[in-house]
């Protein structure tokens, strides 16, 4: 079953905690940190904490907090996942709660992961009695590139507990879709992120006398030229990949040959057989490129996240217990991933998992045109703070539940 008939209770009890939870939110918007040493923001969840029958941890390697809720009846674990880390970005959004902190924002809605996570833990807390089972929750620094998840899996978070978590779930808000409306679909839903890194090794010369030298300018231009080739001739429209150079270097003046260049492209992919050939058939396209104008060539494909692949079942459960719980309406399918890429891959590698996004666009914008995740500019909804609380807890409570010993909800 999904969430049986508390669900009224856990939404008013969650609309309850929305003052408290807008004022979290506010507070780690004003104080953005980066990266996997998050200070100000771990504090500011020990707080939030504080009092509750929690079993807490900190990071070693990083500022995260792992904490265990034992449940009042015999069951398996289930893990909620929420990042904390913010952008390099310098907010323009002219909010009033605006970041203090100069070239950090959160412009990717972390604040509202943590503090959906915080509320999650306070109505699970209320209904302790009510769990068959535990639940670890899994504050995450270190998301934007730094793979903060695959560390606090290194640090032990998967086995918190002591049992393996049968399930685990983590939310996205976005600034460009409709408020309140949450979104998911089984199977892949974010891209892998890989990068391709290139040296291109030749012979520099005078820029009139190119004959003299081994030019690896022109090379570097027909391997980035031969890499979309690649993605339309060796792969198939519906598994794509999408490659996309966005660093070029060489030279430093017009009428000299250079003896290296160098590019940098992201590679995206959305099944792990895609990412697997990409990175292969990359590395073997600009080798070949570069032997074809007798160049040396430094290839590294550097594994960054993999596939963000939802389990099918949990992903069914997901937008099940979204519809009981918000409304028939307020799911949607998603027709395909998106090709952004997330470190929640990581858990999703090793535990059934259904990552799922909770739009947040602010009222008077319209979804289409919103400034995006990411943008300086992008804002993000209070008002899904509770929604947002309210079904991580669903989703604890109903796959407890399924599984546990209990036969209630």
């Amino acid at each position: 079953m999904a969430v049986a008939p508390t669900v009224t209770a856990l939404r008013e009890s969650a609309a309850a905690l929305q003052p408290e939870l807008t004022a979290l939110r506010h507070a780690l918007h004003r104080e953005p940190e980066l990266g996997l040493d998050l200070p100000l923001t771990q504090a500011k969840v020990l707080a939030a904490l504080e009092g509750l029958p929690l079993e807490i941890a900190l990071g070693e390697k990083l500022s995260s907090v792992t904490v265990v809720l034992r449940g009042g009846l015999p069951g398996p674990t289930v893990l909620l996942r929420g990042d904390m880390d913010a952008l390099p970005v310098q907010e323009t959004s002219g909010l009033p709660f605006a970041s203090e902190i100069t070239g950090a924002m959160h412009a990717c809605g972390h604040d509202l992961h943590v503090t959906a996570l915080v509320g999650a833990a306070r109505l699970l807390c209320e209904r302790r009695a009510q769990l068959a089972g535990d639940v670890v929750f899994m504050f995450q620094p270190g998301e934007e590139g730094r793979g903060g998840a695959r560390v606090m899996i290194d640090e032990g978070v998967l086995d918190a507990s002591g049992s393996r978590p049968v399930a685990a779930y983590a939310l996205h808000v976005a600034s460009s879709m409709p408020q309140g409306q949450v979104l998911g679909r089984p199977g892949s839903i974010m891209a892998a992120a890989d990068t391709l890194v290139v040296t291109l090794r030749g012979r520099g010369g005078h820029g009139s006398a190119p004959h003299a030298a081994l030019d690896p300018v022109p090379a570097a231009c027909e391997a980035v030229l031969a890499l979309q080739t690649m993605v339309t001739r060796r792969f198939d429209a519906f598994d794509p990949v999408v490659v996309t150079t966005g660093l070029l270097r060489a030279g430093t003046i017009n009428n000299v040959i250079p003896d290296d260049a160098y590019f940098e492209a992201t590679v995206r992919s959305f099944s792990p057989e895609a990412r697997a050939r990409v990175r292969e058939e990359s590395v073997r396209v600009v080798r070949g490129v570069a032997a074809a104008h007798g160049l040396d060539a430094d290839v590294e494909f550097v594994e960054v996240y993999p596939v963000t692949v939802n389990d099918p079942v949990e992903a069914a459960f997901a937008a099940e217990t979204a519809r009981e719980l918000l409304g028939r309406d307020r799911w949607t399918t998603l027709a395909q991933p998106l090709a952004g890429a997330e470190d929640f891959s990581f858990v999703a590698e090793r535990v059934p998992a259904a990552f799922f996004f909770l739009g947040a666009c602010v009222d008077g914008l319209d979804p289409a045109t919103a400034p995006y995740n990411h943008s300086p500019e992008a804002a993000f909804a209070d008002a899904v703070l509770a929604d947002g609380a309210a079904l991580l807890a669903a989703l604890a409570l109903g796959r407890l539940d399924r599984d546990g010993a209990s036969g209630t909800a």
